[in-house]
């Protein structure tokens, strides 16, 4: 064995190799967070693993030809990789070797997509007068190919993965399923590379005998289909984790609002018995030493703050509403408030606390950064029209404001643990067979919610 011979195993098999696996694992792992210097450890660690594809690839030519070679060099660079992407970002070993196991799989499926396609135009002979220009004309169709199908990976798997993964904690059983079925692939596909290799005639993937063909193209497509299988499979499981977390975020939000409305309503009521307190002493010392006209006006409106009790027909909505136009009053916030509280006695009071709760939050939030007075104004409405009961809350806002998926996408740089708000109003809506809508015009933001007749009594039988 020459080192022309290793040269050209590198550049042929094994650089290319790496090169894919390369882009795969950049599409999946790009969005994690970076560790510092992470341009820097990305360079010397990418110049590294290609470096180290040297002594690999002489391993290759003295031993690819073997089964057990072959599944050595493939896992050791899938070893290598995986180290190298923990070292690149601040992640756990397991994420990098799920984000590493996903990016082989869609290498894999790739290459078998094109040898399915290559041996099939074999059987047919389309290759037959290429000539001097087979092996430029073979890198023509293999790279545009592999465009592609990298492309279609992307848009049909990786975008819903990766879209998820930043908050996603890896599932142990999901990441052993996964990487078993990878090994299974990897064996039965290192199989019939280095056998049907050997049965070949002139070139690799001809064959002369049509079963072989048969055969391979069924190998083939096995291996298309476990890499496919593995993609959805993390891809679902994925999804199926962050609803469990949405789920159990809403219940503990719920509990949450409970304890808060017991806590609000005893502390508004303590606030109410004192202001009534201090207002029939302040009225003794008035008898008693005097006091000036513009003085006892003064004093009323200083205590007439803390002694302010929304009425809405609703116990619950009456306390939320009282707290928050405190919090409106201290913070020079504008709240304006028509609201029909008694329509919505169908609901639970865990779940009215939490979605008026989150729905004001995210209002006061917004009006909060508003630096004009003017602007700083929150309007809630809720009544009952057409048999309907209609909410409305709007507020003005500055910067932009995405949407996502119908939902206002979270400004904090932590979007693991915020941005579950409204999400949280949402569900509680479906919950209680309503319709929720966001929309935005220019700097205001809008908030609709509607529930049907059908919808209350539905959801007034599972009330607690």
């Amino acid at each position: 064995m020459t080192f022309l011979q290793v040269l050209w195993t590198y550049g042929v098999i094994i650089f290319e190799f790496i090169l894919e696996f390369y882009i795969f694992m950049i599409m999946f792992l790009h969005k994690l967070d970076r560790r510092d210097r992470f341009v820097l450890r990305a360079v010397l660690l990418s110049i590294a693993y290609f470096v180290i594809g040297l002594p690999v690839a002489w391993f290759y030519a003295a031993f690819g030809g073997t089964v057990w070679g072959r599944i050595f060099v493939y896992v050791v660079l899938f070893g290598i990789a995986t180290v190298f992407a923990r070292l690149c970002f601040d992640v756990s070993y397991l994420t990098a070797l799920f984000c590493c196991s996903m990016a082989y799989a869609a290498q894999n499926l790739v290459y078998k997509l094109f040898l399915t396609f290559w041996t099939f135009g074999e059987v047919l002979s389309l290759y037959e007068n290429w000539g001097e220009y087979f092996n430029l004309y073979y890198r023509l169709i293999y790279y545009c190919f592999c465009g592609v199908c990298y492309t279609a990976v992307w848009f049909l798997f990786v975008r819903g993965i990766i879209a998820r993964l930043s908050a996603y904690e890896i599932d142990v059983k999901m990441l052993a399923v996964t990487v078993f079925v990878l090994i299974v692939t990897v064996i039965l596909c290192t199989v019939e590379d280095v056998y049907f290799a050997e049965l070949s005639v002139w070139r690799e993937n001809r064959y002369a005998n049509p079963i072989f063909y048969i055969l391979r193209q069924t190998g083939n497509m096995f291996s298309v289909v476990c890499c496919v299988i593995t993609l959805l499979l993390a891809s679902k499981t994925i999804v199926e984790h962050r609803l469990m977390r949405e789920v159990e975020y809403l219940k503990h939000a719920v509990r949450q609002g409970e304890k808060q409305y017991e806590i609000s309503k005893d502390t508004i009521d303590l606030i109410n018995v004192k202001c009534h307190d201090i207002r029939y002493r302040l009225s003794s010392l008035a008898a008693i030493d005097g006091i000036t006209p513009e003085a006892w006006e003064d004093l009323n409106r200083s205590i007439a703050i803390y002694d302010t009790r929304i009425a809405t027909g609703n116990k619950l909505l009456d306390v939320l509403l009282t707290e928050k136009s405190l919090y409106c009053e201290s913070n020079n916030i504008i709240l304006s408030c028509m609201a029909d509280g008694g329509k919505l006695d169908f609901m639970a009071d865990g779940d009215l606390y939490c979605m008026f709760g989150n729905i004001l939050d995210n209002a006061l939030e917004a009006v909060n950064k508003i630096s004009k007075p003017d602007r700083r104004v929150v309007n809630l409405v809720i009544k009952a029209k057409d048999d309907m009961i209609l909410i409305q809350e709007d507020n003005y806002f500055d910067g932009e404001l995405h949407l996502v998926d119908g939902l206002p996408v979270t400004t904090k740089d932590d979007r693991s643990y915020h941005g579950f708000g409204l999400q949280s109003v949402r569900m509680i809506v479906k919950k209680y067979n309503g319709t929720l809508t966001v929309t935005t015009a220019g700097d205001i933001f809008r908030l609709n919610i509607m529930f049907s007749p059908t919808g209350d009594e539905q959801a007034g039988e599972n009330r607690s």
